[in-house]
């Protein structure tokens, strides 16, 4: 095998070990390419204006190949100032020749040329791919964030306006609108109150059935409901007292909309009533008698008493009043509903919370009956036989009724007004946790928006970063083949591969 066809192998990590055990550079080279690379520095101030030059100069590293470029470059922009002899009176190019000839004293291009090759393969080029890496996980990190921000924001969204939707309310003026929303309660509560007439079977059902089991003497089951079923949603007064009252005067609603509301609220209104104390002249004085100056008093006529006056009718009366009974006025019943009693049976909360339990136990009842019936046909002989029954479609049906009584009652929309109208505490809360979910979302987009910006940053620092690795990957390509090609002169055209250099990148 010819000797010049066998390769000369080089790893990249002991390249400048080989040039220096070879003797092709010398141990000391970096003392001397320091005054090399000053005048490089000073030779750049001064460089004609040239594409190919700018191109050289523009993110590298300044090396021996690159100043032989520059030097046949300078051939062409520096021609005039060439003399008989050939050689250029330019400075510029003097002194890139001078450093040319500096940098092939003992082969120093070579040393620094494996130096660079070296640093751009072990250093630059993983470093920018490691930066480039960091900003496209970034980019991952910021999308994935960006989309749980958004995420949230739709949930909170969802749950804001599944509450609103439960108040019936839009969510732009939380507390007026509620306020509004309560006007329509009596008529939500009277249809309700009429909707109770079905329930009449079922409540006849569980009365016969408890004085089946207890006798005649049984209490009256489920009173508030059979009142109801009667007499619908009437005022707490009719309920307690057996008669309407002369007039309703509930309770004001007590619920503070705004700051200027909350202030026009305390103050006291006098109405357009004012007291009229008549014509009063400041220099006049009191007229206590006739003008006669005597001062005594007119009681009138007292020994004319009148001889009509029945005085059995007004010991009557008095005698009624000390003994606490009032009497009102002939052929009127009833008196003034205030407060509480002044509320609906459905508006009230205490009439309410029992006009579910009662229906609760009613439904309790309808289910027991259910399963005692569909199971009483496997009984030889049971004491449930003998009790009031219905059919099990009739029990159905009447359970069904009464289970769609007590939804109604116990709605989300319902339960949320009826507390917002008894609990002013509850229209706090119930608007804080609106306006918290708002906030929610709206911390959530800027959450998303901020995420959104990082992830444009990181994706343009990568997009600059990769022009830059690409070039770089470019130069160390032709700085890694000039260096093999110098190398094999020096051994007569021997091929030299430099192992572990940018083509294992």
């Amino acid at each position: 095998m010819d000797e010049s066809n066998i390769p000369i192998d080089i790893n990249i990590g002991k390249l400048q070990d080989w040039l220096v055990s070879r003797r092709h550079v010398n141990k000391e080279w970096q003392k001397s390419v320091i005054a090399v690379r000053e005048k490089i520095n000073n030779a750049i101030q001064d460089m004609p204006v040239h594409s190919d030059i700018a191109e050289l100069l523009t993110g590298s590293y300044i090396n021996y190949f690159h100043c032989l470029k520059i030097i046949e470059i300078l051939k062409e922009t520096e021609a005039d100032t060439k003399n008989l002899f050939g050689r250029y009176g330019s400075q510029r190019m003097k002194d890139w020749q001078d450093i040319a000839k500096n940098y092939e004293k003992e082969n120093l291009y070579l040393a620094e040329a494996a130096q660079m090759l070296v640093r751009y393969i072990n250093y630059e080029i993983p470093g920018l791919k490691k930066q480039i890496a960091k900003e496209e996980q970034l980019q991952l990190e910021c999308e994935k964030k960006h989309m749980e921000y958004l995420k949230n924001e739709a949930s909170s969204k969802s749950e804001f306006s599944t509450l609103c939707k439960q108040l019936g309310i839009e969510g732009n003026k939380i507390k007026k609108e509620l306020v509004e929303r309560l006007k329509e309660l009596p008529e939500i509560y009277d249809k309700i109150g009429k909707s109770l007439k079905p329930l009449l079977p079922a409540v006849e059902l569980y009365s016969a059935f408890t004085k089946y089991i207890i006798g005649e003497h049984a209490p009256k089951v489920l009173p508030l409901v059979q009142y109801m079923v009667e007499h619908g949603n009437t005022t707490v007064y009719e309920w307690t007292y057996g008669e309407p009252p002369l007039s309703v005067e509930p309770d004001p609603i007590h619920i503070e909309l705004e700051t200027d509301d909350k202030a026009a609220g305390d103050q006291i209104d006098f109405g357009d009533n004012v007291i009229d104390f008549g014509s009063i002249d400041a220099s006049a004085g009191i007229d206590f008698g006739d003008g006669d100056g005597s001062g005594e008093i007119d009681w009138g006529n007292i020994d004319a008493a009148p001889t009509d006056v029945d005085i059995s009718a007004d010991v009557a009366a008095i005698s009624l009043e000390e003994s606490g009974i009032v009497v009102e006025e002939q052929g009127v019943g009833g008196g003034v509903a205030t407060g509480r009693e002044a509320l609906t049976l459905l508006d009230n909360p205490v009439t309410s919370n029992q006009l579910i339990e009662q229906l609760l136990e009613l439904e309790s009842f309808l289910k027991m009956r259910l399963y005692e019936t569909s199971t009483s046909e496997n009984q030889t002989f049971s004491l449930m036989q003998q009790l009031p029954s219905e059919s099990e479609a009739a029990l159905s049906a009447m359970l069904a009724t009464v289970q769609a009584a007590t939804a109604s009652l116990t709605a989300p929309e319902i339960v949320h007004l009826h507390n917002v109208k008894h609990s002013p505490r509850y229209v706090d809360v119930l608007t804080a946790q609106l306006e918290q979910k708002l906030s929610v979302c709206a911390k959530m987009s800027r959450l998303a928006e901020r995420e959104s910006e990082r992830r444009a940053a990181a994706e343009s620092r990568a997009a600059d970063l990769r022009p830059m690795l690409t070039r770089l990957i470019q130069r160390t390509k032709e700085l890694q083949a000039q260096i093999e090609s110098d190398i094999s002169k020096k051994y007569k055209g021997r091929p030299v591969n430099i192992i572990g250099g940018v083509k294992f990148l």
